[in-house]
């Protein structure tokens, strides 16, 4: 009698029932999603045909899309609004975006790292962090605009004086945080000021800091039509800016979703960046 040796089942892959057990969850909330737009939709178009409000204030989400048609593509040898299509707008915007907050990230982490770990800077230096966190940007584009024209320097120095503050507070509120029994074992081994606050506080305040810089990016986003209400054009708050001079409320709208949903993918792709760079957060 011959015996037949049972080959023992292979094991799926330890993540792959976690994985196969949030696929319904995604499809959930996805549908949960798709359904509140569709129910915000259909409440905006009921509003709009029962007369709430005039057209011109209120227009219909097809005048929208249609608005947003029109500021995307080339109709009637019109080039989009203003002669820039809706992208060119956009991205002018994002550039604006990237280099203020690039300049802010810059010096707001090494300046967050002096205040969270020498108290005479941060005795001096806290308050006039918070005192420019306090500030709204209207408050002193026109100063920016006298000091530097109507270009693109006043911009980018909006956008910078705008994501520093919240930059700086979150590192040096991360690096305060830093667990004490971590620094005395760091000294313990030998380590000087300057290894202690590169080998040590830094990485562990890293994910902090990096929330700052993403709380920071949405500060300098949330400041970009103000920034551009001065010669803005091209730029999506220019253009926005623009149409409203002129009772566009369609375009206005547009550039409105346009930011937002502009907005959510720069936030996705900057969490992820997160999840890449410290996957140990959370693992302290």
């Amino acid at each position: 009698m011959t015996l037949v040796k049972e080959t023992p089942p292979v094991a799926p892959p330890a993540d792959a029932a976690p994985a196969r057990r949030r696929r319904p969850a995604v499809l959930r909330w996805t549908a949960l999603r798709l359904v509140a737009l569709a129910v915000l939709l259909a409440a905006w178009q009921a509003i709009v045909a029962a007369g709430v409000w005039p057209r011109v204030l209120v227009p219909s989400p097809a005048e929208v899309w249609s608005a947003f048609v029109e500021a995307s593509t080339v109709h009637d040898g019109v080039r989009g609004y203003s002669g820039y299509l809706l992208g060119e707008h956009l991205a002018v915007s994002l550039r604006r975006i990237g280099i203020g907050t690039g300049y802010a990230a810059l010096t707001g982490i090494p300046l967050g790292l002096l205040i969270g770990v020498v108290k005479p800077v941060a005795v001096v230096l806290e308050p006039a962090v918070t005192f420019l966190r306090t500030l709204p940007p209207l408050a002193y584009l026109s100063l920016l605009v006298i000091w530097f024209g109507i270009d693109e320097s006043p911009k980018i120095w909006l956008l910078v004086v705008a994501a520093l503050p919240p930059i700086a507070a979150a590192t040096a509120a991360a690096v305060r945080g830093v667990p004490g029994d971590l620094v005395e074992a760091a000294r313990t081994l030998g380590s000087g000021p300057v290894t202690l606050l590169l080998s040590v506080r830094l990485p562990a305040a890293l994910p902090e800091i990096l929330t700052g810089v993403r709380i920071g990016l949405g500060v300098a986003y949330t400041s970009v039509v103000a920034a551009e209400t001065v010669n803005g054009v091209p730029g999506i708050g220019g253009m926005i800016r623009d149409a409203q001079r002129y009772n566009q409320t369609d375009v206005v709208i547009a550039g409105i979703i346009a930011i937002g949903l502009s907005g959510i993918l720069l936030d996705a792709l900057f969490r992820g960046l997160e999840r890449v760079t410290v996957p140990w957060r959370g693992r302290r």
